[in-house]
């Protein structure tokens, strides 16, 4: 399964959107261009006149010479509006662009999981990275471009009427030879267009599974294999790129040809029609200066018309994102105080048909530990995620004080249930920053207050190994040394700062959950990546820190059930026992195979 495309009436829709937005601007930028265009075609002008009274014999030094003034003012007032207009339409472009960034972002954020897992990674990345780019440089250079483009040809094509409507006619011959150019070579590049980026979407995703499940891939050595894959799409997209390539240079053969005719009509015209006194030079070399001015305005359209079908390919694709249609929707309230969850014939489907989880029931208690056990692929995660309101059941519910999870708003369902598993994200900001995701307002105080709870003591190290090491630069003048101290909650990580291991970005992760404060905790693996001693160490340490709060904790270390409450066995999607661990050990069940094997280990 893709992600989807939004349809060309979508896209045109929102383009639409886009213009009534900035009409404002827009406007700005046509008129300043309008100005440039002006004073250029004056320039053409201006010379043709002095060459017709040259001719007449009417022409003075002085005057030819306050003319050539006049065309130096031309000129510069030329290129201070073309300056102002290119630089309000840089401007409009980054302000376009980060509009739809960040309405892309949004869409993104709130896209269904199921929907992410079921699409994969590929298509996701391709479209905030490869198609996000694409778009960049159309919005970024291509709407000054195409707003100075059109405005140069419309006041070029207006000058040249009024100077000589017979010979302005030939000017048309460019834009006119180009139209069946673009009208034959557009049908067979748009889809090739959309299949490079399909592929490159595949390249992506391929890479990222490889080097995220690299351990796993040279265990079962599967090298050849992922390569071969790569090698498939490589060649796949040279084909592509190779016959767009080609196309392109049809079709800019095709636009010398077009461009050059006009100059060439022009001049056997004018050889004709001036010694019979039809036209005069002046006029003659006016027109075939704005042929040649068209030159470059047509081929720089007939570019940025390409780059628009890659644009367009792009947008269709970032506009799908928010065509996916959400998996839930908010309809009800969460009840007041701290309510347990409870689990009534839960059944869930990645694929249609293929169930890993089967009828299962689970009344949490509340305040209490549940650990959840069981081997690779028994339905353990999946469970976690139907608890954490992550996904909704394919059948059955999952409610708190009898409302479903999946109908509570995500400010209320984040202050119900949290989940945190072993994949966490360390954003690129402070410290302070990554933790206040959780809540914005959280004073230095209370961040600190979080980081010892959880036994994080690396943070405060880390703002004392700066200020010593930087003295004069850490403390500026008038701050104080209790100032100093806050130094490791702003010190930078993520991207060019600091880099956390993975056991820093989980007990991050952990800070995050407990400053959120939801009343009921889902933990999957959350701590898998430390050793088991500092993972032992800080699950005791967060166990305090919850205490009274329901902690739902899916385990492959055989400790955490041992410590809490009451243990969950799910074998093939199905709970096959319950109880506490003396219980499940003396029943000689799975369980205690489970816990003799992890001893013998």
């Amino acid at each position: 399964m893709k992600l989807p495309l939004a349809s060309g009436k979508l896209v045109m829709r929102g383009v639409k959107d886009l213009i009534h937005d900035y009409r404002g601007a827009i406007g700005s930028v046509v008129g300043l261009q309008l100005v440039s265009s002006l004073a250029g075609v004056t320039l053409p002008w201006l010379l043709g006149r002095i060459i017709d009274r040259i001719q007449a014999g009417v022409a003075s030094r002085d005057w030819v010479g306050q003319q050539m003034v006049i065309a130096l003012v031309v000129v510069a007032v030329a290129a201070i509006f073309s300056f102002l207009a290119e630089y309000r339409a840089r401007v409009m472009g980054e302000r376009i662009f980060a509009h739809l960034r960040d309405g892309l972002v949004d869409s993104v954020i709130h896209l269904p999981l199921s929907t992410v897992e079921s699409a994969g990674t590929g298509d996701l990345v391709g479209r905030t990275t490869r198609d996000i780019e694409r778009l960049q440089f159309m919005i970024r250079q291509g709407i000054a471009a195409i707003l100075m483009i059109t405005t140069t040809l419309v006041v070029t094509f207006v000058a040249a009427f009024l100077t000589s409507p017979l010979l302005a006619f030939v000017l048309l011959i460019g834009p006119l030879g180009v139209w069946p150019l673009m009208a034959w070579y557009l049908p067979r590049t748009v889809p090739a267009y959309r299949s490079s980026a399909r592929s490159w979407a595949d390249l992506s995703g391929s890479v990222a599974e490889t080097l995220d499940q690299a351990d796993t891939v040279d265990a079962l050595g599967l090298s050849g294999k992922r390569i071969a894959q790569l090698d498939v799409i490589i060649r796949e997209i040279w084909r592509q790129e190779r016959y767009s390539a080609w196309m392109r240079s049809w079709l800019f053969m095709g636009i010398v040809c077009a461009t050059l005719s006009p100059l060439i009509v022009i001049v056997l015209l004018g050889a004709w029609l001036v010694p019979n006194g039809a036209l005069t030079i002046g006029a003659v070399s006016t027109i075939a200066l704005y042929a040649y001015q068209v030159r470059g305005p047509v081929w720089e359209a007939t570019f940025w018309v390409d780059v628009s079908m890659e644009a367009y390919t792009s947008l269709a694709r970032i506009f799908g994102v928010a065509q996916v249609e959400p998996d839930r929707e908010a309809s009800a309230h969460a009840p007041a105080g701290t309510p347990a969850i409870v689990a009534r014939d839960v059944c869930y489907a990645y694929h249609s048909g293929q169930n890993v989880l089967h009828e299962v029931s689970l009344e949490l208690r509340g305040g209490e530990t549940l650990a959840i056990v069981g081997p690779s692929g028994a339905g353990k995660s999946t469970f976690g995620r139907m608890l954490a309101g992550i996904h909704p059941p394919t059948s059955g519910s999952v409610t708190v004080g009898g409302v479903r999870l999946v109908d509570l708003p995500e400010s209320e369902l984040h202050q119900q249930v949290a989940l945190v598993t072993q994949e966490q994200h360390v954003f690129t900001g402070t410290i302070a920053s990554n933790l206040r995701l959780a809540r914005p307002d959280a004073s230095d105080e209370e961040l600190w207050a979080v980081l010892d709870a959880v036994g994080v003591d690396w943070v405060r190290g880390l703002g004392r190994t700066e200020a010593q090491t930087s003295t004069a630069q850490s403390v500026p003048e008038g701050k104080s040394s209790a100032e100093t101290e806050k130094t490791g909650l702003y010190a930078e990580v993520g991207g060019a700062g600091r880099k956390l291991n993975p056991a820093q970005v989980q007990q991050l992760a952990l800070a995050r959950i407990v400053l959120l404060n939801p009343h009921t905790l889902v933990l999957d693996e959350a701590t898998s990546l430390m050793d088991p001693s500092a993972a032992r160490s800080l699950e005791q340490s967060l166990s305090r820190v919850l205490a009274g709060r329901s902690v739902i904790a899916i385990a492959h270390r055989l400790y955490t059930a041992h410590d809490a409450d009451r243990v969950a066995v799910m074998m093939d999607g199905r709970i096959v026992e319950l109880g506490t661990h003396d219980e499940l050990v003396a029943a000689g069940g799975e369980y205690a195979s489970l816990w003799e094997s992890w001893q013998q280990d």
